[in-house]
């Protein structure tokens, strides 16, 4: 009986040998299929940007910073020390309480003698005495009406401003010898930004720490590639596409690591950006979206002849939805790996049930976010349109909201189309795979690189 108790349990063993290698087998088969798809398309991206890599030549550029300056005029900060309010003209409160003015009354009456409010808010000007940071006596800045009408310039605040004194007519009294150029917030921005590293690392740890490492890379592509070559004219598509499939491999890999779900994710998210891409390509030309409504397309016009506007247009539809197409494919193809986890029996139609029901609650939360973020980024523009109380079918097909409505649209298109696609990937390759039964047929943990192979 022992012997054969002994037979048995050797015949159980050989028979558990074959599956681990069928695992072995499964895993190689569905890693050479990612790799396939994914090898080609990383290799297509390396290659698009050695062709379409920016000149760095933008000698015919005819665009004057407004941050340069003339001889005898710099640009200087300091600290305000008081605030007063008085007229917008050249002389200071100081001379303006000598003379006898009243800044506050000054162009802020109409024919009848009455004054206006809105007319004396805007030509009331908070004048600032301001300590230099370069050193020497406090001098009066003056900051524009409109500035000064929002009560934000308090004592303690650093400035940015411009110093005329050296220049003639300033310094007899006919303008303002310091004018208001902006505020200096590198300390508050860079608590922000301390915080927000700090929060991501300790929360996500090494991940986190990952994904910000993603996100350098995600700007060095878009200060180095995709902007100088929309400088350069280079082609719109081909341009966008390079450099969001150049920025989605680096995300991904860099936050989440070498696995089948991260591959997976990508591949979702790439099918994601082609469509996003095909739409954005059919819509800036059906919708016509030719961006020059604002004041920086008319700048970027009048800048160079090789700066196509309908181009930056359509490379801000396809970047714009990066974020959004990341989150969704990632999650998705957690999700799908997670499930098989806790059921590993769970037959592949019923997996990607599972996983899609997660998927549409999903989508609805990020329609909602991209919505709401597009609307937040506009909301000036959204007051000014509803002061016109034009009818709202012509608001939104105007040029002010064409732009962010079409943006919405095509990003929410493009993700809500990559999630199907993502889960049925995801589910195959876990199928295929199939390491977590083999390892409960043989009785054998998982190995450290078949568990990488998970994604765990």
């Amino acid at each position: 009986m022992g012997a054969g108790h002994a037979h048995g349990g050797g015949h159980s063993h050989d028979d558990a040998a074959p599956p681990s290698a069928e695992a072995a087998a499964a895993r190689r088969r569905a890693g050479w299929i990612l790799a396939a798809i994914l090898v080609p398309v990383t290799l297509l991206t390396v290659l698009g940007m050695v062709l379409l890599w920016p000149s760095g030549k933008h000698e015919d550029l005819r665009l004057s910073s407004p941050y340069s300056t003339a001889p005898g005029v710099s640009f200087d900060t300091g600290k305000v020390m008081s605030v007063t309010k008085g007229s917008c003209s050249g002389n200071s409160p100081d001379a303006q309480q000598g003379s006898g003015q009243d800044g506050a009354g000054q162009g802020g009456q109409s024919g009848s003698g009455q004054s206006s409010p809105g007319a004396s808010r805007l030509t009331s000007c908070f004048w600032a005495v301001t300590q230099p940071d370069a050193g020497g006596s406090p001098v009066q800045v003056v900051f524009n009406p409109e500035v000064s009408a929002s009560d934000s310039v308090h004592p303690g605040d650093g400035i940015r401003y411009l110093n005329l004194s050296q220049v003639q007519g300033a310094s007899a009294g006919h303008s303002p010898s310091y004018v208001f150029v902006d505020f200096v917030r590198s300390a508050p921005i860079a608590i922000l930004a301390v915080l927000y590293a700090a929060v991501v690392i300790l929360v996500a740890r090494w991940r986190g720490f990952r994904a910000l490492l993603g996100l350098g890379v995600a700007y060095l592509v878009l200060a180095f590639f995709l902007l100088p070559g929309l400088v350069d004219g280079k082609p719109a598509m081909p341009l966008a596409l390079t450099a969001s499939t150049a920025i989605l491999i680096a995300v991904l890999y860099f936050a989440h690591g070498f696995s089948a779900r991260t591959s997976t994710a990508l591949l979702g998210t790439i099918f994601g950006l082609l469509v996003t891409a095909g739409l954005a390509m059919w819509a800036t030309d059906a919708a016509k979206l030719l961006g020059i409504g604002s004041h920086e397309a008319s700048t970027l016009v009048n800048t160079s002849g090789t700066i196509s506007i309908s181009s930056v247009v359509l490379c801000g539809l396809i970047v714009a939805s990066l974020g959004a197409l990341n989150d969704v494919t990632i999650t998705q193809a957690s999700a799908v790996w997670e499930l098989y986890e806790f059921s590993p029996e769970t037959s592949a139609p019923k997996l990607f049930a599972s996983a899609m029901r997660i998927g549409r609650d999903h989508i609805a939360s990020t329609v909602y976010t991209i919505a709401f973020a597009y609307a937040g980024a506009a909301l000036p523009v959204l007051i000014i349109v509803m002061l016109y109380e034009r009818p709202f079918l012509d608001t939104l097909t105007s040029a002010e909201l064409a732009e962010e409505v079409v943006r919405t649209l095509i990003g929410s298109i493009g993700l809500v189309l990559a999630i199907p696609l993502t889960t049925l990937v995801a589910v195959l390759v876990v199928k295929a795979t199939n390491l977590h039964r083999h390892a409960v047929e043989s009785e054998q943990p998982l190995t450290r690189r078949e568990r990488r192979a998970l994604g765990r």
